[in-house]
């Protein structure tokens, strides 16, 4: 059965060395959902100007619903440049005062929430104050939806005060667990103690923690822990992985599937969708059912050998 998501965030145009790509992770999250079946709609705000119209033709070029998909006359759509490192990482200048700074509230937009099965949402778009205004009235709103973080520590868009509202699953990946700890003066001397102090602490349900080409970790509310390792493969971009990782976790999770399954699911995603360029290349199930049968060496990320 199909569930209905929301992803509530930034939509904007990631400018790499040699061309342009529409992108923003609740974005790229919408795709990779509904191309799992479910029915992602994106909540985002895009500005009255000519990359605001090519974003908006290419959401809809993309199967993605543009009904919450604002327009503003108040600031321009957002950018990012994006350059690599030499081990593929994606750095990113985050222009500021984009379109997607002033969601507006609205009955639609909330009537959305009531009836969502669950909101992901990060912590860029937090930081302007009508976006975090809105945000907020989504998440108060949406009392029976899951509240999924994808935590996306980006310089300078992001305060200690912004992070963690409302959230009952966390993900984020290894450089911002440690960011994370040192903000909130955790003494976790592991991932799996950092895990189980931030359910504590927050009463989450779950937290992901993603290790790049070494996997992923996730532990529950309820004793669990699972930790897969990553996939030797040949990397093009990692813009977009984290992205599917999470829309394929939702997925899993929200379907009934156990921690086990998704984390394995997610994980192969995540792999496929480093393996392309940009975060809407086509990746199907099919390709990840393959990738979970094939004979790949995987990598142990030495926490857990």
């Amino acid at each position: 059965m199909a569930q209905t998501i929301l992803a509530y965030g930034e939509i904007l145009w990631d400018i790499l060395p040699d061309k342009r790509i529409l992108g923003g992770a609740p974005f790229n999250f919408v795709f990779r959902t509904n191309t799992l079946g479910d029915n992602g709609l994106i909540v985002s705000s895009l500005g009255n100007d000519n990359l605001g119209e090519q974003a908006r033709a290419q959401v809809r070029a993309l199967g993605v619903d543009t009904s919450l998909l604002q327009k503003t006359d108040n600031a321009p759509t957002g950018t990012v440049e994006v350059t690599f490192d030499e081990n593929h990482m994606p750095d990113y200048v985050i222009n500021p005062n984009a379109a997607y700074d002033f969601i507006q509230s609205t009955e639609t937009l909330i009537q959305a929430a009531i009836e969502a099965e669950c909101i992901c949402f990060g912590t860029l778009i937090q930081r302007a104050p009508k976006s975090r205004q809105t945000l907020r009235a989504v998440l108060n709103n949406a009392s029976n939806a899951v509240k999924f973080l994808d935590i996306n520590l980006r310089k300078k868009c992001y305060t200690k005060e912004t992070i963690l509202y409302k959230a009952n699953i966390l993900k984020l990946n290894d450089d911002e667990a440690l960011m994370l700890r040192d903000m909130l003066g955790l003494f976790a001397e592991s991932s799996t103690a950092f895990c189980r102090s931030m359910i504590n602490l927050f009463k989450l349900d779950y937290v992901l923690i993603t290790f790049g080409e070494f996997g992923a970790l996730a532990q529950s509310a309820f004793s669990e822990e699972i930790y897969v390792p990553g996939y030797e493969i040949d990397v093009a971009d990692s813009v977009g992985a984290g992205d599917a990782f999470s829309a394929a976790f939702v997925h899993h999770i929200l379907s009934g599937h156990s921690l086990q399954t998704a984390c394995e699911y997610s994980n192969a995603m995540g792999a496929l969708a480093a393996m392309t360029h940009g975060g809407t290349a086509p990746i199907s199930q099919n390709d990840m059912a393959a990738l979970l049968q094939a004979n790949k060496n995987r990598l142990v990320h030495p926490e857990f050998c």
